[in-house]
């Protein structure tokens, strides 16, 4: 059950006149009244001559009656939703948790005969809304001093008494949501997110390469942000504020969000941690600087958390950084499971309460990312063979995280800890595809055989049995895969394979002997994932002119990629660019 506490507001009417009325896309089913300040009160979706109107100057009158100072926005606005997997509750249920949710609010307390005036609206089977006015019945306001979170207190008893999902109370590391509107506006202007969402993860990037606090304004504003910063009297800079461009208000003025209104942890003092204890910075050819951060990585793993807990939080954080800059630096075919896996560690990355700046494994992180940062700025993208054990150590670093969330019963970070490492775990086995793409020999072709009795037509490619195929490609895993849930996906990239040529048998022995299968959760998955990556990984080769055996680096009788000239730093599109720009050329 979670209680979310709306926009305060001045229209007691108008808000009525949404909840009862049909909503923004028809969703509202039913609205009608389930509990109210005084249970003599009728409904008006129930009654002929009871008006919305008439119930909103009800809920008005000891606002339009006080002598005292009225407060600005006056209208209190509650929503109380359960989980989907939750039971339907009845509207006596439902009664029993608007009451006691305004006694917890401080709206109108149990034996308070002069407490505020509210309802309780139902317009939908998982979730009441609760409207009230902050002036008592005897002129004065209502005490609200963390409302919010006796609300959820409330929402705990609740679950328990009635059998609902068990939620834990927030420990305040979660961003905040977009609201209705953002999502709305940028809808209108074409936007695929909202500008707080954009400016969210252009920050965390930067924030995740900087080194000073100069570098981190210089890579703002080279982002393409409109960047503020706030000086104090003395002359010190206390914090900042960032807007996207066209961004604005209805009087036409930047929209600006504060770090802090981004995530917790992107507050100038939170932001200024992560170069506080300086790291050497290296410049290393591609295959060294991956070879070098997952040696790092492998070795904070081993480490997270065992110092304590302050020193935990400093290092699950640093882990949330290095995650990021791996993102960006990435190899273009696993970039979009990366980015994933980043956005969904960025909960992981903060633990609550203080954080340590001075252990190991925060050290070895850290040092890891200016590793990938300063060495991809100067020398460029690498390719997917030499991120592989890297994106291994990742794995087990996210592993390692989401133990030690677990242990200290952090259950919101565990399961971002876990969603990361799936998503990970996607980008290994596409490299793995990729890179048995690269060592693929296919058999040579066999003679044509004779004309005569006995002769045997090829089955066409639609005609195949897969099943077939899997028993022997690997027949050992055969029975597993072919009852796995994944299975019909796995069968259509084999169909892909054979339509494209090749000989299914010969590429699902080659890619499933790549890595091994025997710890995968789903072996069809698994399979998929490489088959995937083997996939983009021949179109890349056979788009580029290249033979598919000539791909890989090094080796014996494998002709070396063309040498790109490195570039002299990285550059980013300006946030929300790639909203903006035409369809994608390929390559």
């Amino acid at each position: 059950m979670i209680p979310e506490k709306l926009d305060e507001g001045s229209d007691t009417y108008g808000l009525l006149a949404y909840l009862y009325g049909p909503g923004r896309r028809d969703e509202h089913v039913d609205p009608h009244l389930v509990a109210a300040w005084d249970p003599h009160v009728e409904d008006p979706a129930r009654s002929e001559s009871f008006t919305l109107s008439d119930l909103a100057l009800l809920l008005d009158a000891p606002v339009f009656a006080t002598k005292g100072k009225k407060p600005p926005q006056h209208v209190y606005h509650v929503a109380v939703r359960n989980a989907p997997e939750d039971r339907i509750l009845s509207d006596e249920e439902w009664a029993e948790v608007a009451i006691e949710m305004m006694h917890a609010a401080g709206i109108a307390e149990h034996g308070d005969d002069e407490g505020c005036r509210w309802v309780a609206v139902r317009h939908a089977e998982d979730h009441i809304h609760l409207l009230a006015t902050k002036i008592r019945e005897d002129g004065r306001q209502a005490d609200l001093t963390q409302d919010i979170v006796k609300l959820q207190a409330a929402a705990r008893i609740f679950e328990e008494r009635l059998g609902l999902r068990r939620l834990k109370t927030g420990d305040k590391t979660a961003a905040q949501w977009r609201k209705a509107g953002e999502l709305e506006k940028a809808k209108r202007r074409g936007l695929s997110e909202a500008p707080r969402v954009t400016l969210q993860r252009t920050v965390r990037e930067v924030a995740a390469e900087a080194t000073s606090d100069a570098d981190f304004f210089e890579r703002l504003a080279a982002a393409g942000l409109r960047v503020k910063q706030r000086i104090a009297p003395d002359g010190n800079l206390t914090g900042y504020s960032v807007a996207m461009p066209g961004d604005r208000n209805p009087q036409q003025e930047p929209i600006w969000f504060p770090g802090t209104r981004l995530a917790p942890d992107l507050s100038l003092p939170r932001v200024r941690e992560r170069w506080s204890s300086p790291v050497p910075a290296q410049r290393l050819a591609p295959a060294e600087m991956w070879r070098v951060a997952e040696g790092k990585v492998r070795e904070a793993a081993d480490q997270l958390g065992a110092q304590g807990l302050r020193q935990g939080a400093g290092d699950v954080a640093a882990l949330g950084d290095l995650i990021v800059v791996a993102a960006i630096v990435s190899p273009r075919l696993v970039r979009t499971q990366m980015r994933k896996a980043a956005s969904e560690f960025e909960r992981a990355s903060r633990a609550p309460g203080d954080r340590a700046l001075e252990g190991q494994a925060r050290a070895l992180y850290r040092a890891s990312a200016q590793v990938l940062s300063q060495s991809a700025a100067a020398v460029g993208r690498s390719s997917t063979v030499a991120a592989l054990g890297f994106l291994l150590a990742l794995v087990q670093a996210v592993e390692a995280s989401r133990r030690w969330h677990q242990a200290q019963e952090h259950r919101a970070q565990a399961e971002a800890s876990g969603r990361a490492g799936r998503l990970l775990r996607e980008a290994v086995e596409v490299t793995a595809g990729a890179n048995a793409a690269r060592e693929y020999r296919p058999r040579p072709k066999r003679a044509a055989a004779r004309p005569g009795a006995g002769q045997r037509k090829a089955a066409a490619p639609s005609e195949r049995l897969m099943a077939g195929v899997v028993q022997e490609a690997v027949p050992e895993y055969a029975r597993i895969i072919l009852t796995d849930s994944a299975w019909p996906a796995l069968r259509a990239r084999l169909l892909d394979v054979e339509k494209a040529g090749e000989d299914p048998v010969d590429v699902l022995a080659t890619v499933a002997a790549r890595r091994e299968l025997t710890s995968a959760e789903s072996a069809a998955e698994v399979l998929t994932w490489r088959l995937y990556g083997w996939r983009k990984e021949r179109e890349t080769a056979e788009t580029s002119g290249a033979s598919p055996s000539s791909t890989a680096g090094g080796g014996k009788g494998r002709s070396a990629a063309p040498v790109r000239k490195a570039a002299a730093a990285s550059r980013r599109r300006p946030p929300g660019d790639e909203q903006r720009k035409g369809p994608k050329r390929t390559r």
